[in-house]
């Protein structure tokens, strides 16, 4: 089977495409990289001839608000529009766990209009929702930084690993289209503010964890159940500190 993968170069997609590879589907690693822009259009007929599935992980270069918008409105008409044309039968999308409950972010709000865009279209598809990835950490600890303090919302959280994102797409994708959404998310959940601050005195960073409950995340402030999925999410079986030592820098 045909699998094109929009951002296939990037983190998740790549680890996708290598999955389905894994076990003998054609999947074909789809960006700017590689010749195909589902911004501009540019080599998207070519890289759906023949496609059976596609799955779009792809991102928005810039984050202001009118960028993302115009990005995900722009990105995803064009590869709707692409894969009628080709006659593709199942889209794929990686959303966010909690868009629709933080609909004052511009990210999110730009989130929820990809997947309204998909929901009306004539393409059979499947929206798969993750929590937070390992890989982000780091940056969400910085984004949430004051000088040199870490201001963390006490929340509930439960990251995953990108590469069990991967795995649960990769069974999406190969699967019968949902026409909705499933949940993913990772297998401990615990309160954000705690999070960071093991993690954090774990690295011996020297930054204090603050407990704020206004604390604003990527500008939007959160309630206890933001981020983590509801009953009936898909979980991973991976625990943050294996991952860390798994995924340790090489010295």
């Amino acid at each position: 089977m045909k699998i094109v993968v929009i951002g296939g170069t990037g983190l998740i997609g790549s680890k996708l495409v290598a999955k389905l590879g894994e076990h003998g589907h054609e999947a074909v690693a789809a960006s700017p990289n590689t010749g195909v822009n589902s911004l501009t259009g540019e080599g998207l007929a070519e890289a759906m001839a023949g496609a059976s599935v596609v799955v779009d992980v792809s991102n928005s270069p810039s984050w202001e608000e009118h960028a993302v918008m115009e990005f995900f409105q722009t990105s995803t008409r064009n590869l709707l529009a692409a894969e009628a044309a080709a006659g593709v039968g199942h889209h794929v999308a990686l959303s966010i766990v909690g868009t629709e409950r933080l609909a004052a972010n511009s990210y999110f709000r730009a989130k929820i209009a990809q997947e309204k865009l998909i929901e009306e279209s004539s393409i059979p598809f499947s929206l798969v929702h993750a929590t937070q990835f390992f890989e982000f950490v780091p940056g969400i600890a910085d984004s949430a930084t004051d000088g040199g303090v870490v201001r963390i919302a006490p929340v509930l959280f439960q990251p995953m690993a990108g590469e069990e994102v991967a795995e649960a797409l990769g069974r999406v994708t190969v699967g019968s289209p949902l026409n909705g959404r499933v949940e993913i998310a990772g297998p401990e959940q615990g309160r954000m503010d705690e999070f960071f601050r093991k993690v954090l005195a774990a690295a011996g960073d020297p930054r204090e964890v603050v407990t704020d409950p206004h604390a604003h995340y990527f500008g939007s402030e959160l309630e206890e159940r933001s981020l983590v999925p509801g009953d009936g999410a898909l979980l991973g079986k991976v625990a943050y500190a294996d991952w860390l030592v798994q995924n340790k820098p090489a010295e």
